[in-house]
């Protein structure tokens, strides 16, 4: 390969990857974590107000009593199959909270169980806005923005991701057996930085061209239903849509539903191997109910995150729709839930989120090693000119960018988490306060490298993030442990969630000292180098 087009790639992968790389490392930390929602989720929900939920055998008496004390929400009603701290409640519903007639609340969750002596109770359950925060950064790269206008960013950051990936991979063509595995310990940094980032980045390329192309995908996807409603169906796409949703019951209306436990049988017995979680009810104007069953298979792909879907008959329980239903899906319907599984990482049960979550933190490590890569790219080209130049103002900028950025998206993520266990009954509106601790810190973060310079600041924001981090697990344990703060949940989950926060901590410490060391040691030159 020419050497002037290997030259022109590389320009290519350096100024995208400059462009983009710490939206992409928000985007990359905050996805490594969300393969753990549920878990997390679990972990972050206050204990609950209301009785223990009932058996299945036992919730038809716990939903006739619910739809007896509020009839309103026959229209459209949960039953939890699967319950537990962040799922207390066996049968729920959603309603608006609004204070008055103008505000604009959110839309919550409220639960019903049956006390010991038999009375019916309800009360709102808390379900835990951290991971929603966590998931809508990894989503929206980090941006306070409307999702919609938000999406349009990602998508366009992934167009250029993509770019990216293809110019860089071109760039490494030509050495890609001799170095891919090298890693040149000595005294260039710079060298040894660029190992790492050239092995990360051609052992995960799949893994990140699945990530770009799907995120393309999820962005634009209502540009493409337009241009194909305009082009192939000629305005017929929402008429096609209709006849692919599933049939109404052909039962009578006014014939008994199976039980909740009854339906659950049906279902497994129709479809081997599927866990159902959670049944959902609907009632139209006429007194018809349907019904759809949500739950998951460990040997398929799953259509949602972390659920499949069927419409299933309430009266005799048949299956009515299969379309998301993990092994027994049509052809094209499978192939879009794999391709969705594909970003996901919802298949192959821990092991394949175990090795997401390394996938992505190795991910965001390989736009934090580019950009690192860049500016001592400028020293090296400056040095032609001057045996001892002035950094530019760029690198010094870039340089405090790159570590207020990237270190402060960790130390907001942790201290939000870490909140968790005290806000709620606290504070009224918990998902604002989760979200202003996060970008409080992430500010606070930039603003400290801007001031305090790149180099100083690596270190000093990697003990922040270490403290931040630990204080997860010490927020647990206290929450646990003393009297009085909430009798927080304590069981395997929690040992698991805070023994990786621990891990997390130590690790952002020992990287704290050894960076601070470089810095001291640093050339004169480089913006890393930190007055003595």
């Amino acid at each position: 390969m020419r050497t002037d087009i290997v030259r022109m790639y590389r320009h290519i992968h350096s100024w995208i990857g400059v462009a983009c790389g710490l939206a992409l490392f928000i985007a990359f930390y905050a996805g490594a974590l969300t393969m753990f929602e549920i878990p997390l989720q679990r972990w972050a929900t206050p204990p609950s107000a209301l009785p223990s939920p009932p058996p299945l055998s036992a919730t038809q008496a716990l939903l006739d009593a619910t739809l007896a004390a509020r009839p309103e929400i026959a229209s459209a009603y949960y039953v939890n199959v699967a319950t537990g701290p962040e799922t207390p409640a066996r049968v729920s519903w959603l309603k608006e909270a609004r204070r008055s007639r103008d505000d604009d609340g959110p839309i919550v969750e409220f639960g019903a169980a049956l006390a010991p002596d038999g009375q019916w109770v309800s009360a709102r359950l808390e379900a835990a806005p951290v991971t929603g925060l966590i998931d809508r950064l990894h989503q929206q790269v980090g941006l306070p923005l409307p999702h919609e206008a938000a999406m349009v960013v990602t998508g366009g950051i992934a167009l250029l991701y993509g770019v990216a990936l293809f110019s860089g991979f071109v760039t490494i063509l030509p050495t890609v057996l001799r170095d891919l595995f090298a890693l040149r310990l000595g005294d260039s940094v710079k060298r040894l930085w660029l190992d790492v980032h050239n092995a990360l980045g051609v052992v995960s390329l799949p893994f990140h061209l699945v990530m770009a192309l799907s995120v393309v995908v999820f962005a634009f996807h209502d540009g493409f239903y337009a241009t194909q409603d305009a082009v192939v169906y000629e305005g017929d796409l929402q008429q096609q849509w209709a006849q692919g949703r599933p049939p109404h019951p052909e039962s009578d209306p006014a014939a008994a539903l199976l039980t909740p436990d009854e339906l659950v049988d049906r279902v497994v017995a129709q479809a081997p191997g599927f866990a159902p979680t959670r049944l959902e009810y609907s009632t139209d104007a006429g007194g018809r109910v349907s019904a759809r069953v949500l739950g998951a298979d460990p040997r398929y792909a799953l259509r949602g995150p972390t659920f499949g879907i069927a419409a299933v008959d309430p009266y005799d329980g048949r299956l009515l729709q299969t379309d998301y239903l993990p092994g027994h899906q049509p052809v094209y319907a499978a192939i879009v839930s794999n391709f969705f599984a594909l970003h996901f990482g919802n298949y192959g049960g821990n092991p394949i989120r175990w090795a997401y979550f390394m996938l992505g933190l190795t991910g965001a490590l390989v736009f934090y090693t580019g950009n690192l890569l860049w500016i001592e790219s400028r020293r090296k080209f400056a040095k032609r000119d001057s045996p001892l130049p002035a950094q530019t103002r760029s690198a010094r900028a870039l340089g405090s960018l790159t570590v207020g950025v990237a270190l402060g998206c960790v130390a907001g993520i942790s201290a939000s988490l870490a909140a968790t266990k005290w806000l709620p009954g606290r504070v009224h509106d918990v998902t604002t306060w989760h979200e202003g601790i996060y970008y409080a810190v992430f500010l606070a973060a930039v603003t400290w490298a801007i001031l305090r310079g790149p180099a100083r600041a690596s270190f000093e924001l990697l003990w922040a993030a270490a403290l931040a981090t630990a204080l997860i697990a010490i927020s647990s344990l206290v929450a646990a442990l003393v009297p009085g703060l909430g009798g927080w949940n304590w069981g395997g989950t929690t040992l698991v969630v805070d023994g990786v926060a621990l891990a997390g901590a130590l690790l952002f410490a020992y990287l704290a000292r050894r960076t601070r060391r470089r810095v001291l040691g640093a050339p004169h030159d480089s913006i890393w180098a930190a007055d003595r």
